[in-house]
């Protein structure tokens, strides 16, 4: 898909950022010729085929095989591409019971996606079986709030990343949800779940001061929204307000496009999701002012994921 036809599948340009409470891009940045294209996915649930064509919902859609042949033409038409997870990755599917989770890292890698986070079922084998896959994940998994510490698996993952794309610095960071009434004690064993709201406010201090990033996004697997005092993604957004974009999962929500969350100084985080079982691929294109370096969407889609 080319940027003509997504602007034109989307319904979402310049005249139609106030869609998204962005209001318009600026001439100066929309004649930029470089932009990054944020690709991301959650709650994959190990679904490697697609539904079948008899389902009763969401038959033909999903499939590993599609989604990366979708990646692979926007990346041939989009020179910076970032391919982001936001947790589940396993179980759901007698693919996961059989193989462990190694098909399905196997072919994320093979994707090449650039992070995930963990979500609560990547911890359905155990410590063991997270530690036994690992090496066949050819991307960092990044999670801030969880303290592996005093487990086998210190030392395997890391808070955040940097990445260079588009001639900008983006930083990357996880957090998780609590695993404690969730996960069997069992499953997570010495693992420290650390309060995610300041967690996340270190993360975004040290991304924009010693990391002097210019985009912050947050990989989160706490939900998207809860009537209750849960903490959720809105709740993430308004406590870590230093936060550009929110792609959250766990709860599978739909979202038609991102949610925004006003902060201070007239700071904006946006917060996505796109269902589950790979049936979407959610696509945000960032573009960054000239002079300030401040990002603004220019174009945000949720791209079905079913045979072309």
């Amino acid at each position: 898909m080319n940027r003509r036809d997504f602007l034109k599948h989307t319904g979402v340009g310049a005249a139609g950022l106030s869609v998204l409470g962005l209001g318009s891009l600026p001439a100066a940045a929309e004649s930029k010729p470089e932009r990054l294209v944020i690709l991301h996915t959650n709650d994959m649930h190990s679904r490697i085929e697609p539904f079948p064509d008899n389902a009763a919902q969401w038959a033909g859609m999903g499939g590993m095989a599609h989604r990366a042949a979708l990646i692979k033409q926007i990346r041939a038409q989009e020179p910076h591409v970032l391919l982001l997870d936001s947790g589940d990755i396993w179980q759901g599917t007698p693919y996961f019971n059989f193989f462990t989770g190694e098909l399905e890292y196997k072919l994320m890698t093979q994707m090449a996606y650039d992070a995930s986070t963990l979500g609560n079922h990547d911890f359905d084998n155990g410590l063991e079986g997270l530690q036994k896959q690992l090496p066949h994940a050819g991307f960092p998994f990044l999670i801030a709030n969880y303290d592996f510490s005093d487990t086998i698996l210190a030392g395997k993952f890391q808070p955040y990343k940097v990445f260079e794309k588009a001639g900008h610095r983006v930083g990357v960071f996880g957090i998780g949800i609590e695993m404690a009434g969730l996960v069997s004690d069992r499953n997570f064993g010495a693992t420290k779940y650390l309060d995610p709201i300041a967690v996340a406010n270190d993360m975004v201090a040290k991304l924009r001061g010693q990391e002097k990033c210019d985009l912050v996004i947050c990989l989160s697997h706490l939900g998207y929204k809860y009537e209750s005092a849960k903490l959720d993604d809105f709740k993430l957004a308004a406590g870590a307000p230093g936060i550009d974009l929110i792609l959250g999962g766990h709860t599978h929500t739909f979202l038609p496009k991102p949610d925004v969350v006003a902060g201070p100084n007239g700071q904006q985080t946006l917060i996505n999701q796109v269902g589950w079982s790979g049936i979407n691929l959610g696509r945000l294109d960032y573009t960054f002012e000239r002079g300030t370096r401040r990002p603004s969407v220019a174009a945000a889609a949720v791209v079905p994921v079913r045979v072309a």
